[in-house]
């Protein structure tokens, strides 16, 4: 007993030590100890270090082809993470509208789609795919050329290329990096090897 006792007894002190320093006022208590006004995404470990945005085969955070493309549904699909903005410009001589996800001010989705999402270009530099690749990696880190494997996309920038991921069906890298030569042409495979992954793009 004379072994017990005091490890309850500093059991105890550090239990009235934690009430304390986390209880200032009597608000502070009734806010600690209410399940509803508690954040319950804060119990999810990606958010305790800011988390970052994954590209898998079924879409990107909750975005999916089933979300529907309107601001309420968008919102839902993302937990409310996101500021919202709609945008619109013209492809193909079309009018064509979008959504970007904002965090902080700055862009981290693009999210496009007719009546459901349909695209995801995601810019956030901390994005990875469901393969690991990440925003910045090398064309050669996971080509060896451009045949087969990837093609120009009316829309980019002419000095973007978009690239399949491999043994995917959803999943696609916009390389972008120098080119000199004529808009609209394939760069070569030696010029490819240097450019970077600036977007990762989910397809549905």
């Amino acid at each position: 007993m004379n072994v017990v006792r005091p490890a309850l007894l500093a059991t105890a002190l550090v239990l009235a030590g934690c009430a304390s320093s986390g209880s200032s006022s009597q608000a502070d208590e009734s806010h600690w100890y209410n399940p509803l006004s508690y954040h319950w995404s804060a119990l999810n470990p990606l958010n305790w270090f800011g988390g970052s945005l994954t590209v898998t085969e079924q879409g990107v955070a909750g975005l999916s082809s089933s979300t529907a493309m309107t601001q309420t549904a968008i919102d839902k699909a993302l937990d409310g993470d996101y500021k919202l903005r709609q945008g619109m410009r013209t492809q193909n001589g079309q009018v064509v509208e979008f959504w970007q996800a904002l965090d902080d001010g700055k862009v981290k989705m693009v999210i496009h789609g007719q009546s459901s999402v349909e695209r995801i270009e995601v810019v956030d530099s901390s994005a990875k795919s469901a393969d690991g690749s990440k925003i910045g990696d090398l064309f050669s880190a996971k080509f060896s050329k451009a045949f087969d494997n990837c093609k120009m996309v009316p829309g980019l920038d002419s000095r973007d290329v978009e690239c399949r991921a491999p043994n995917s069906q959803h999943i696609a890298y916009i390389y972008s990096g120098e080119w000199h030569g004529p808009e609209g042409l394939m760069p070569s495979d030696d010029t490819l090897k240097n450019w970077k992954i600036s977007q990762i793009v989910w397809q549905r």
